[in-house]
């Protein structure tokens, strides 16, 4: 084996020492390319067409601000519209302040109209809200921009986004109403809107009012129900379990689950009434705090009449109703504490907000804004026949209390002062007042009785009393009882007298059978004296002479 390893070695040496032959040089010929170079020139006509055809589908790049870059990445995370995307984020900054993220988009080249001045945007990523869950597809894909179209042909390139979804998007069909409420109850945007217990929309926007006297909300109603929403049309509060109890015993009211959860709204037509033209869009409308409040509906010129009570109004509540024979008038507004330097005195003043149309369209119209002296006129005259105000039980199991108007043709006549503002109507304490002020007279003038005194004299009486009584038993008793012995042998002898058999009994009965036979002898003597009346001269004939 090593011998010819020694030998191959040789051979090569001898061959590397061997001089190298001539080079031949040949004259230069014609260059023909290869075929190997058109790989490289076809890629990159391939790269110029594709970045040509990307800068022609490439559309306007525009910048958007948001108070946080959650769940956005660069050239990650897409724009999209109806599920459709529209644009990508290619670039994430903060502004100079540092108070929000701007947000570079490149939009495509067929979604340059939506660079406009009223399209919103918005991060779409898992949500719950009031309205429902939303955003759960991006679990698994991610978080995405939302586009909501808008319909201006301004162009614009910057926008600020929105940190909630938007709750009606452009291309949705329906009207906006505006209601108007003391407070906002348990609404929130997204809460539902229901007609006849149909969900037909939700809120899409509440803020306060401007001096804080109440809350501005904001509705959408779908097409085709905002056809139902006229100009008679009534709101109000469907939120929660609304559970009365008054005198018809308990009633529980409530719209849906998802009422009873997260609130609602509750729009109708009332009953009786016919269905005005469609309200237009924007309308404004007052928000009740329930339904019986908004049947009853509401004046535009509502009053304000003040009653000063001279007694407790424990129970009372602001809210209770005011009422004229059983038909709420309205409500009481504020219950205060008045004292009188004139006369020293302390009164109750409760101011209440009536609503004259709930009792007569002729009673409203005398209560227009202009009719000043006629309301004046008018309550001056109900005064004069007894118009008063009274505070009544409305529930005995919780003490709850409320004002009643009636008329009381008997009341004392009280001075109505036609020029203060606002009007104070004169008052009367209810029944179970007058029977405690009845009571307490009472126990005051029994409490003026000496009965220390009267005892006294009582116990001298009940002593003379039982003085004379031991008294008859020791000396009046003994003759009382001898008297009646004595008594008793008359009534004995007597009843022997006059028992059948007895001596007596039949002298008597001679004597009356004689009576009877010279009674009997009388008869015949008159007959025959009247037959024969010549007998009293001549005397009775003898017969055969």
């Amino acid at each position: 084996m090593t011998q010819p390893e020694t030998h191959q070695s040789d051979s090569a040496q001898q061959t590397l020492t061997a001089p190298l032959p001539a080079p031949v040089v040949e004259p230069r010929g014609r260059w023909v390319p290869s075929l190997v170079w058109l790989i490289p020139l076809l890629a990159a006509l391939i790269g110029i067409a594709l970045a040509g055809q990307a800068i022609l589908a490439s559309g306007p790049t525009i910048v958007i601000s948001f108070k946080t870059a959650e769940g956005l990445e660069p050239n990650i995370t897409k724009v999209k519209y109806k599920d459709v995307d529209i644009g990508e984020v290619k670039n994430i900054k903060l502004s100079e302040d540092l108070s929000q993220v701007l947000v570079a988009v490149e939009l495509t080249r067929n979604a340059a109209s939506f660079a406009v001045t009223d399209t919103r945007f918005w991060v779409v990523r898992p949500r719950i809200a009031a309205s429902g869950v939303s955003g759960l597809n991006t679990l698994l894909s991610g978080s995405y921009i939302g586009v909501d179209a808008g319909q201006t042909n301004q162009v614009c390139k910057e926008f600020t986004g929105l940190e909630t979804p938007p709750a009606i998007t452009g291309d949705q069909k329906g009207q906006q109403f505006t209601l108007h409420s003391d407070t906002l109850g348990s609404l929130d945007i997204g809460s539902p809107v229901y007609y006849r217990r149909v969900p037909v929309g939700r809120v899409v926007a509440s803020q306060l009012d401007k001096d804080g006297s109440g809350v501005t909300l904001s509705i959408f109603i779908h097409a085709p129900y905002d056809q139902y929403v006229r100009t008679n049309t009534r709101f109000w509060h469907a939120s929660g379990i609304n559970l009365n109890l008054n005198a018809n015993g308990f009633n529980l009211n409530t719209q849906s689950l998802v009422a009873v959860l997260i609130g609602g709204i509750a729009f109708q037509t009332p009953p009786g009434q016919t269905p005005n033209q469609a309200a237009p869009n924007n309308s404004h409308f007052q928000l009740a705090a329930d339904e019986a409040d908004a049947m009853r509906g509401t004046s535009a010129q509502p009053i304000r009449i003040v009653f000063n009570f001279a007694q407790s109004l424990r129970g009372l509540s602001v809210g209770a109703p005011v009422d004229f024979r059983g038909i709420t008038l309205g409500q009481v507004e504020s219950i205060g504490v008045d004292y009188n330097p004139k006369t020293q005195t302390l009164r109750m003043p409760v101011t209440a907000i009536l609503y004259p149309d709930r009792l007569s369209q002729s009673f409203a119209q005398a209560f227009n804004p202009k009719g000043q002296e006629q309301k004046a006129q008018l309550l001056t005259n109900l005064s004069k026949r007894g118009l008063r105000a009274q505070l009544r039980t409305g529930n005995l199991l919780t003490g709850q209390l409320y004002v009643a108007l009636d008329m009381f043709p008997k009341a004392a006549p009280v001075k109505f002062d036609p020029t203060r503002q606002p009007f104070e109507l004169p008052t009367l304490p209810n029944t179970l007042d007058q029977l405690q002020l009845q009571v307490t007279e009472l126990v005051r003038k029994l409490d003026k009785i000496p009965f220390d005194e009267i005892g006294l004299h009582l116990n001298s009486t009940l002593k003379r009393t039982n003085h004379l009584l031991q008294q008859l038993e020791t000396q009046l008793a003994p003759q009382a009882r001898d008297l009646l012995l004595s008594a008793q042998k008359t009534f004995d002898a007597a009843n022997a007298t006059l028992q059948q058999g007895s001596p007596l009994q039949a002298d008597i009965h001679q004597a009356l059978t004689a009576l009877t036979r010279t009674l009997q002898s009388l008869n015949a003597l008159a007959d025959y004296i009247e037959r024969h009346p010549e007998a009293l001269i001549h005397g009775k004939p003898r017969d055969n002479q």
